[in-house]
């Protein structure tokens, strides 16, 4: 089947080109004919005349069953949109003056976003006078990139956003 644009498409009436290039239900070119010719065509066979290609010259159009073909159309877009994987960042925030466990604790829960196929966005939140030592956040967010290298590739390496440390992690690729 022809590839058709998901634009509106001209259809039956609408098309008044002098001349069209006609491609039957089959596939099989009938030749140029004039549009009140391809018209009776369709009408004939008790079917639709739809305008495939407005910019070729002459424009081509196709006898078919424009109500069949529209359901078609919008069950491929279902059933891709059902395939489609949606890529989620989830955000994993820390303080610069956090615990070994509760580290661990962090780096299990990224590790298994990581797993999941989703992003993440690493963060270390400095308060009051620990943002004057961003090189303890920046030590932090070393060894949490080293904890997670084996599922996950840094997509953006840390720097400072306001009075946060941001870092961003993508997974690696399924083999």
């Amino acid at each position: 089947m022809l590839a058709i644009s998901n634009k509106e498409l001209q259809i039956n009436e609408e098309i008044r080109d002098p001349e069209i290039r006609v491609v039957d239900v089959d596939g099989t070119q009938l030749g140029i004919l004039s549009s009140k010719e391809a018209q009776k065509l369709a009408i004939e066979k008790n079917l639709d005349l739809v305008k495939i290609a407005p910019q070729a010259t002459p424009p081509v159009c196709r006898i078919m069953d424009y109500g069949k073909f529209c359901f078609e159309q919008t069950k491929r877009e279902k059933e891709a949109r059902k395939n489609q994987k949606i890529v989620e960042i989830k955000e994993i925030r820390m303080s610069s003056t956090i615990d070994t466990h509760d580290f661990n604790t962090k780096v299990n829960q990224a590790e298994k976003f990581l797993k999941s196929g989703d992003k993440l966005k690493v963060s270390v939140r400095f308060r009051k006078r620990a943002v004057a030592h961003p090189h303890l956040g920046q030590e932090l967010l070393d060894k949490f990139k080293e904890a997670v290298a084996e599922d996950g590739n840094i997509d953006k390496p840390s720097k400072m956003e306001g009075r946060s440390l941001v870092m961003f992690v993508s997974p690696k690729a399924s083999k």
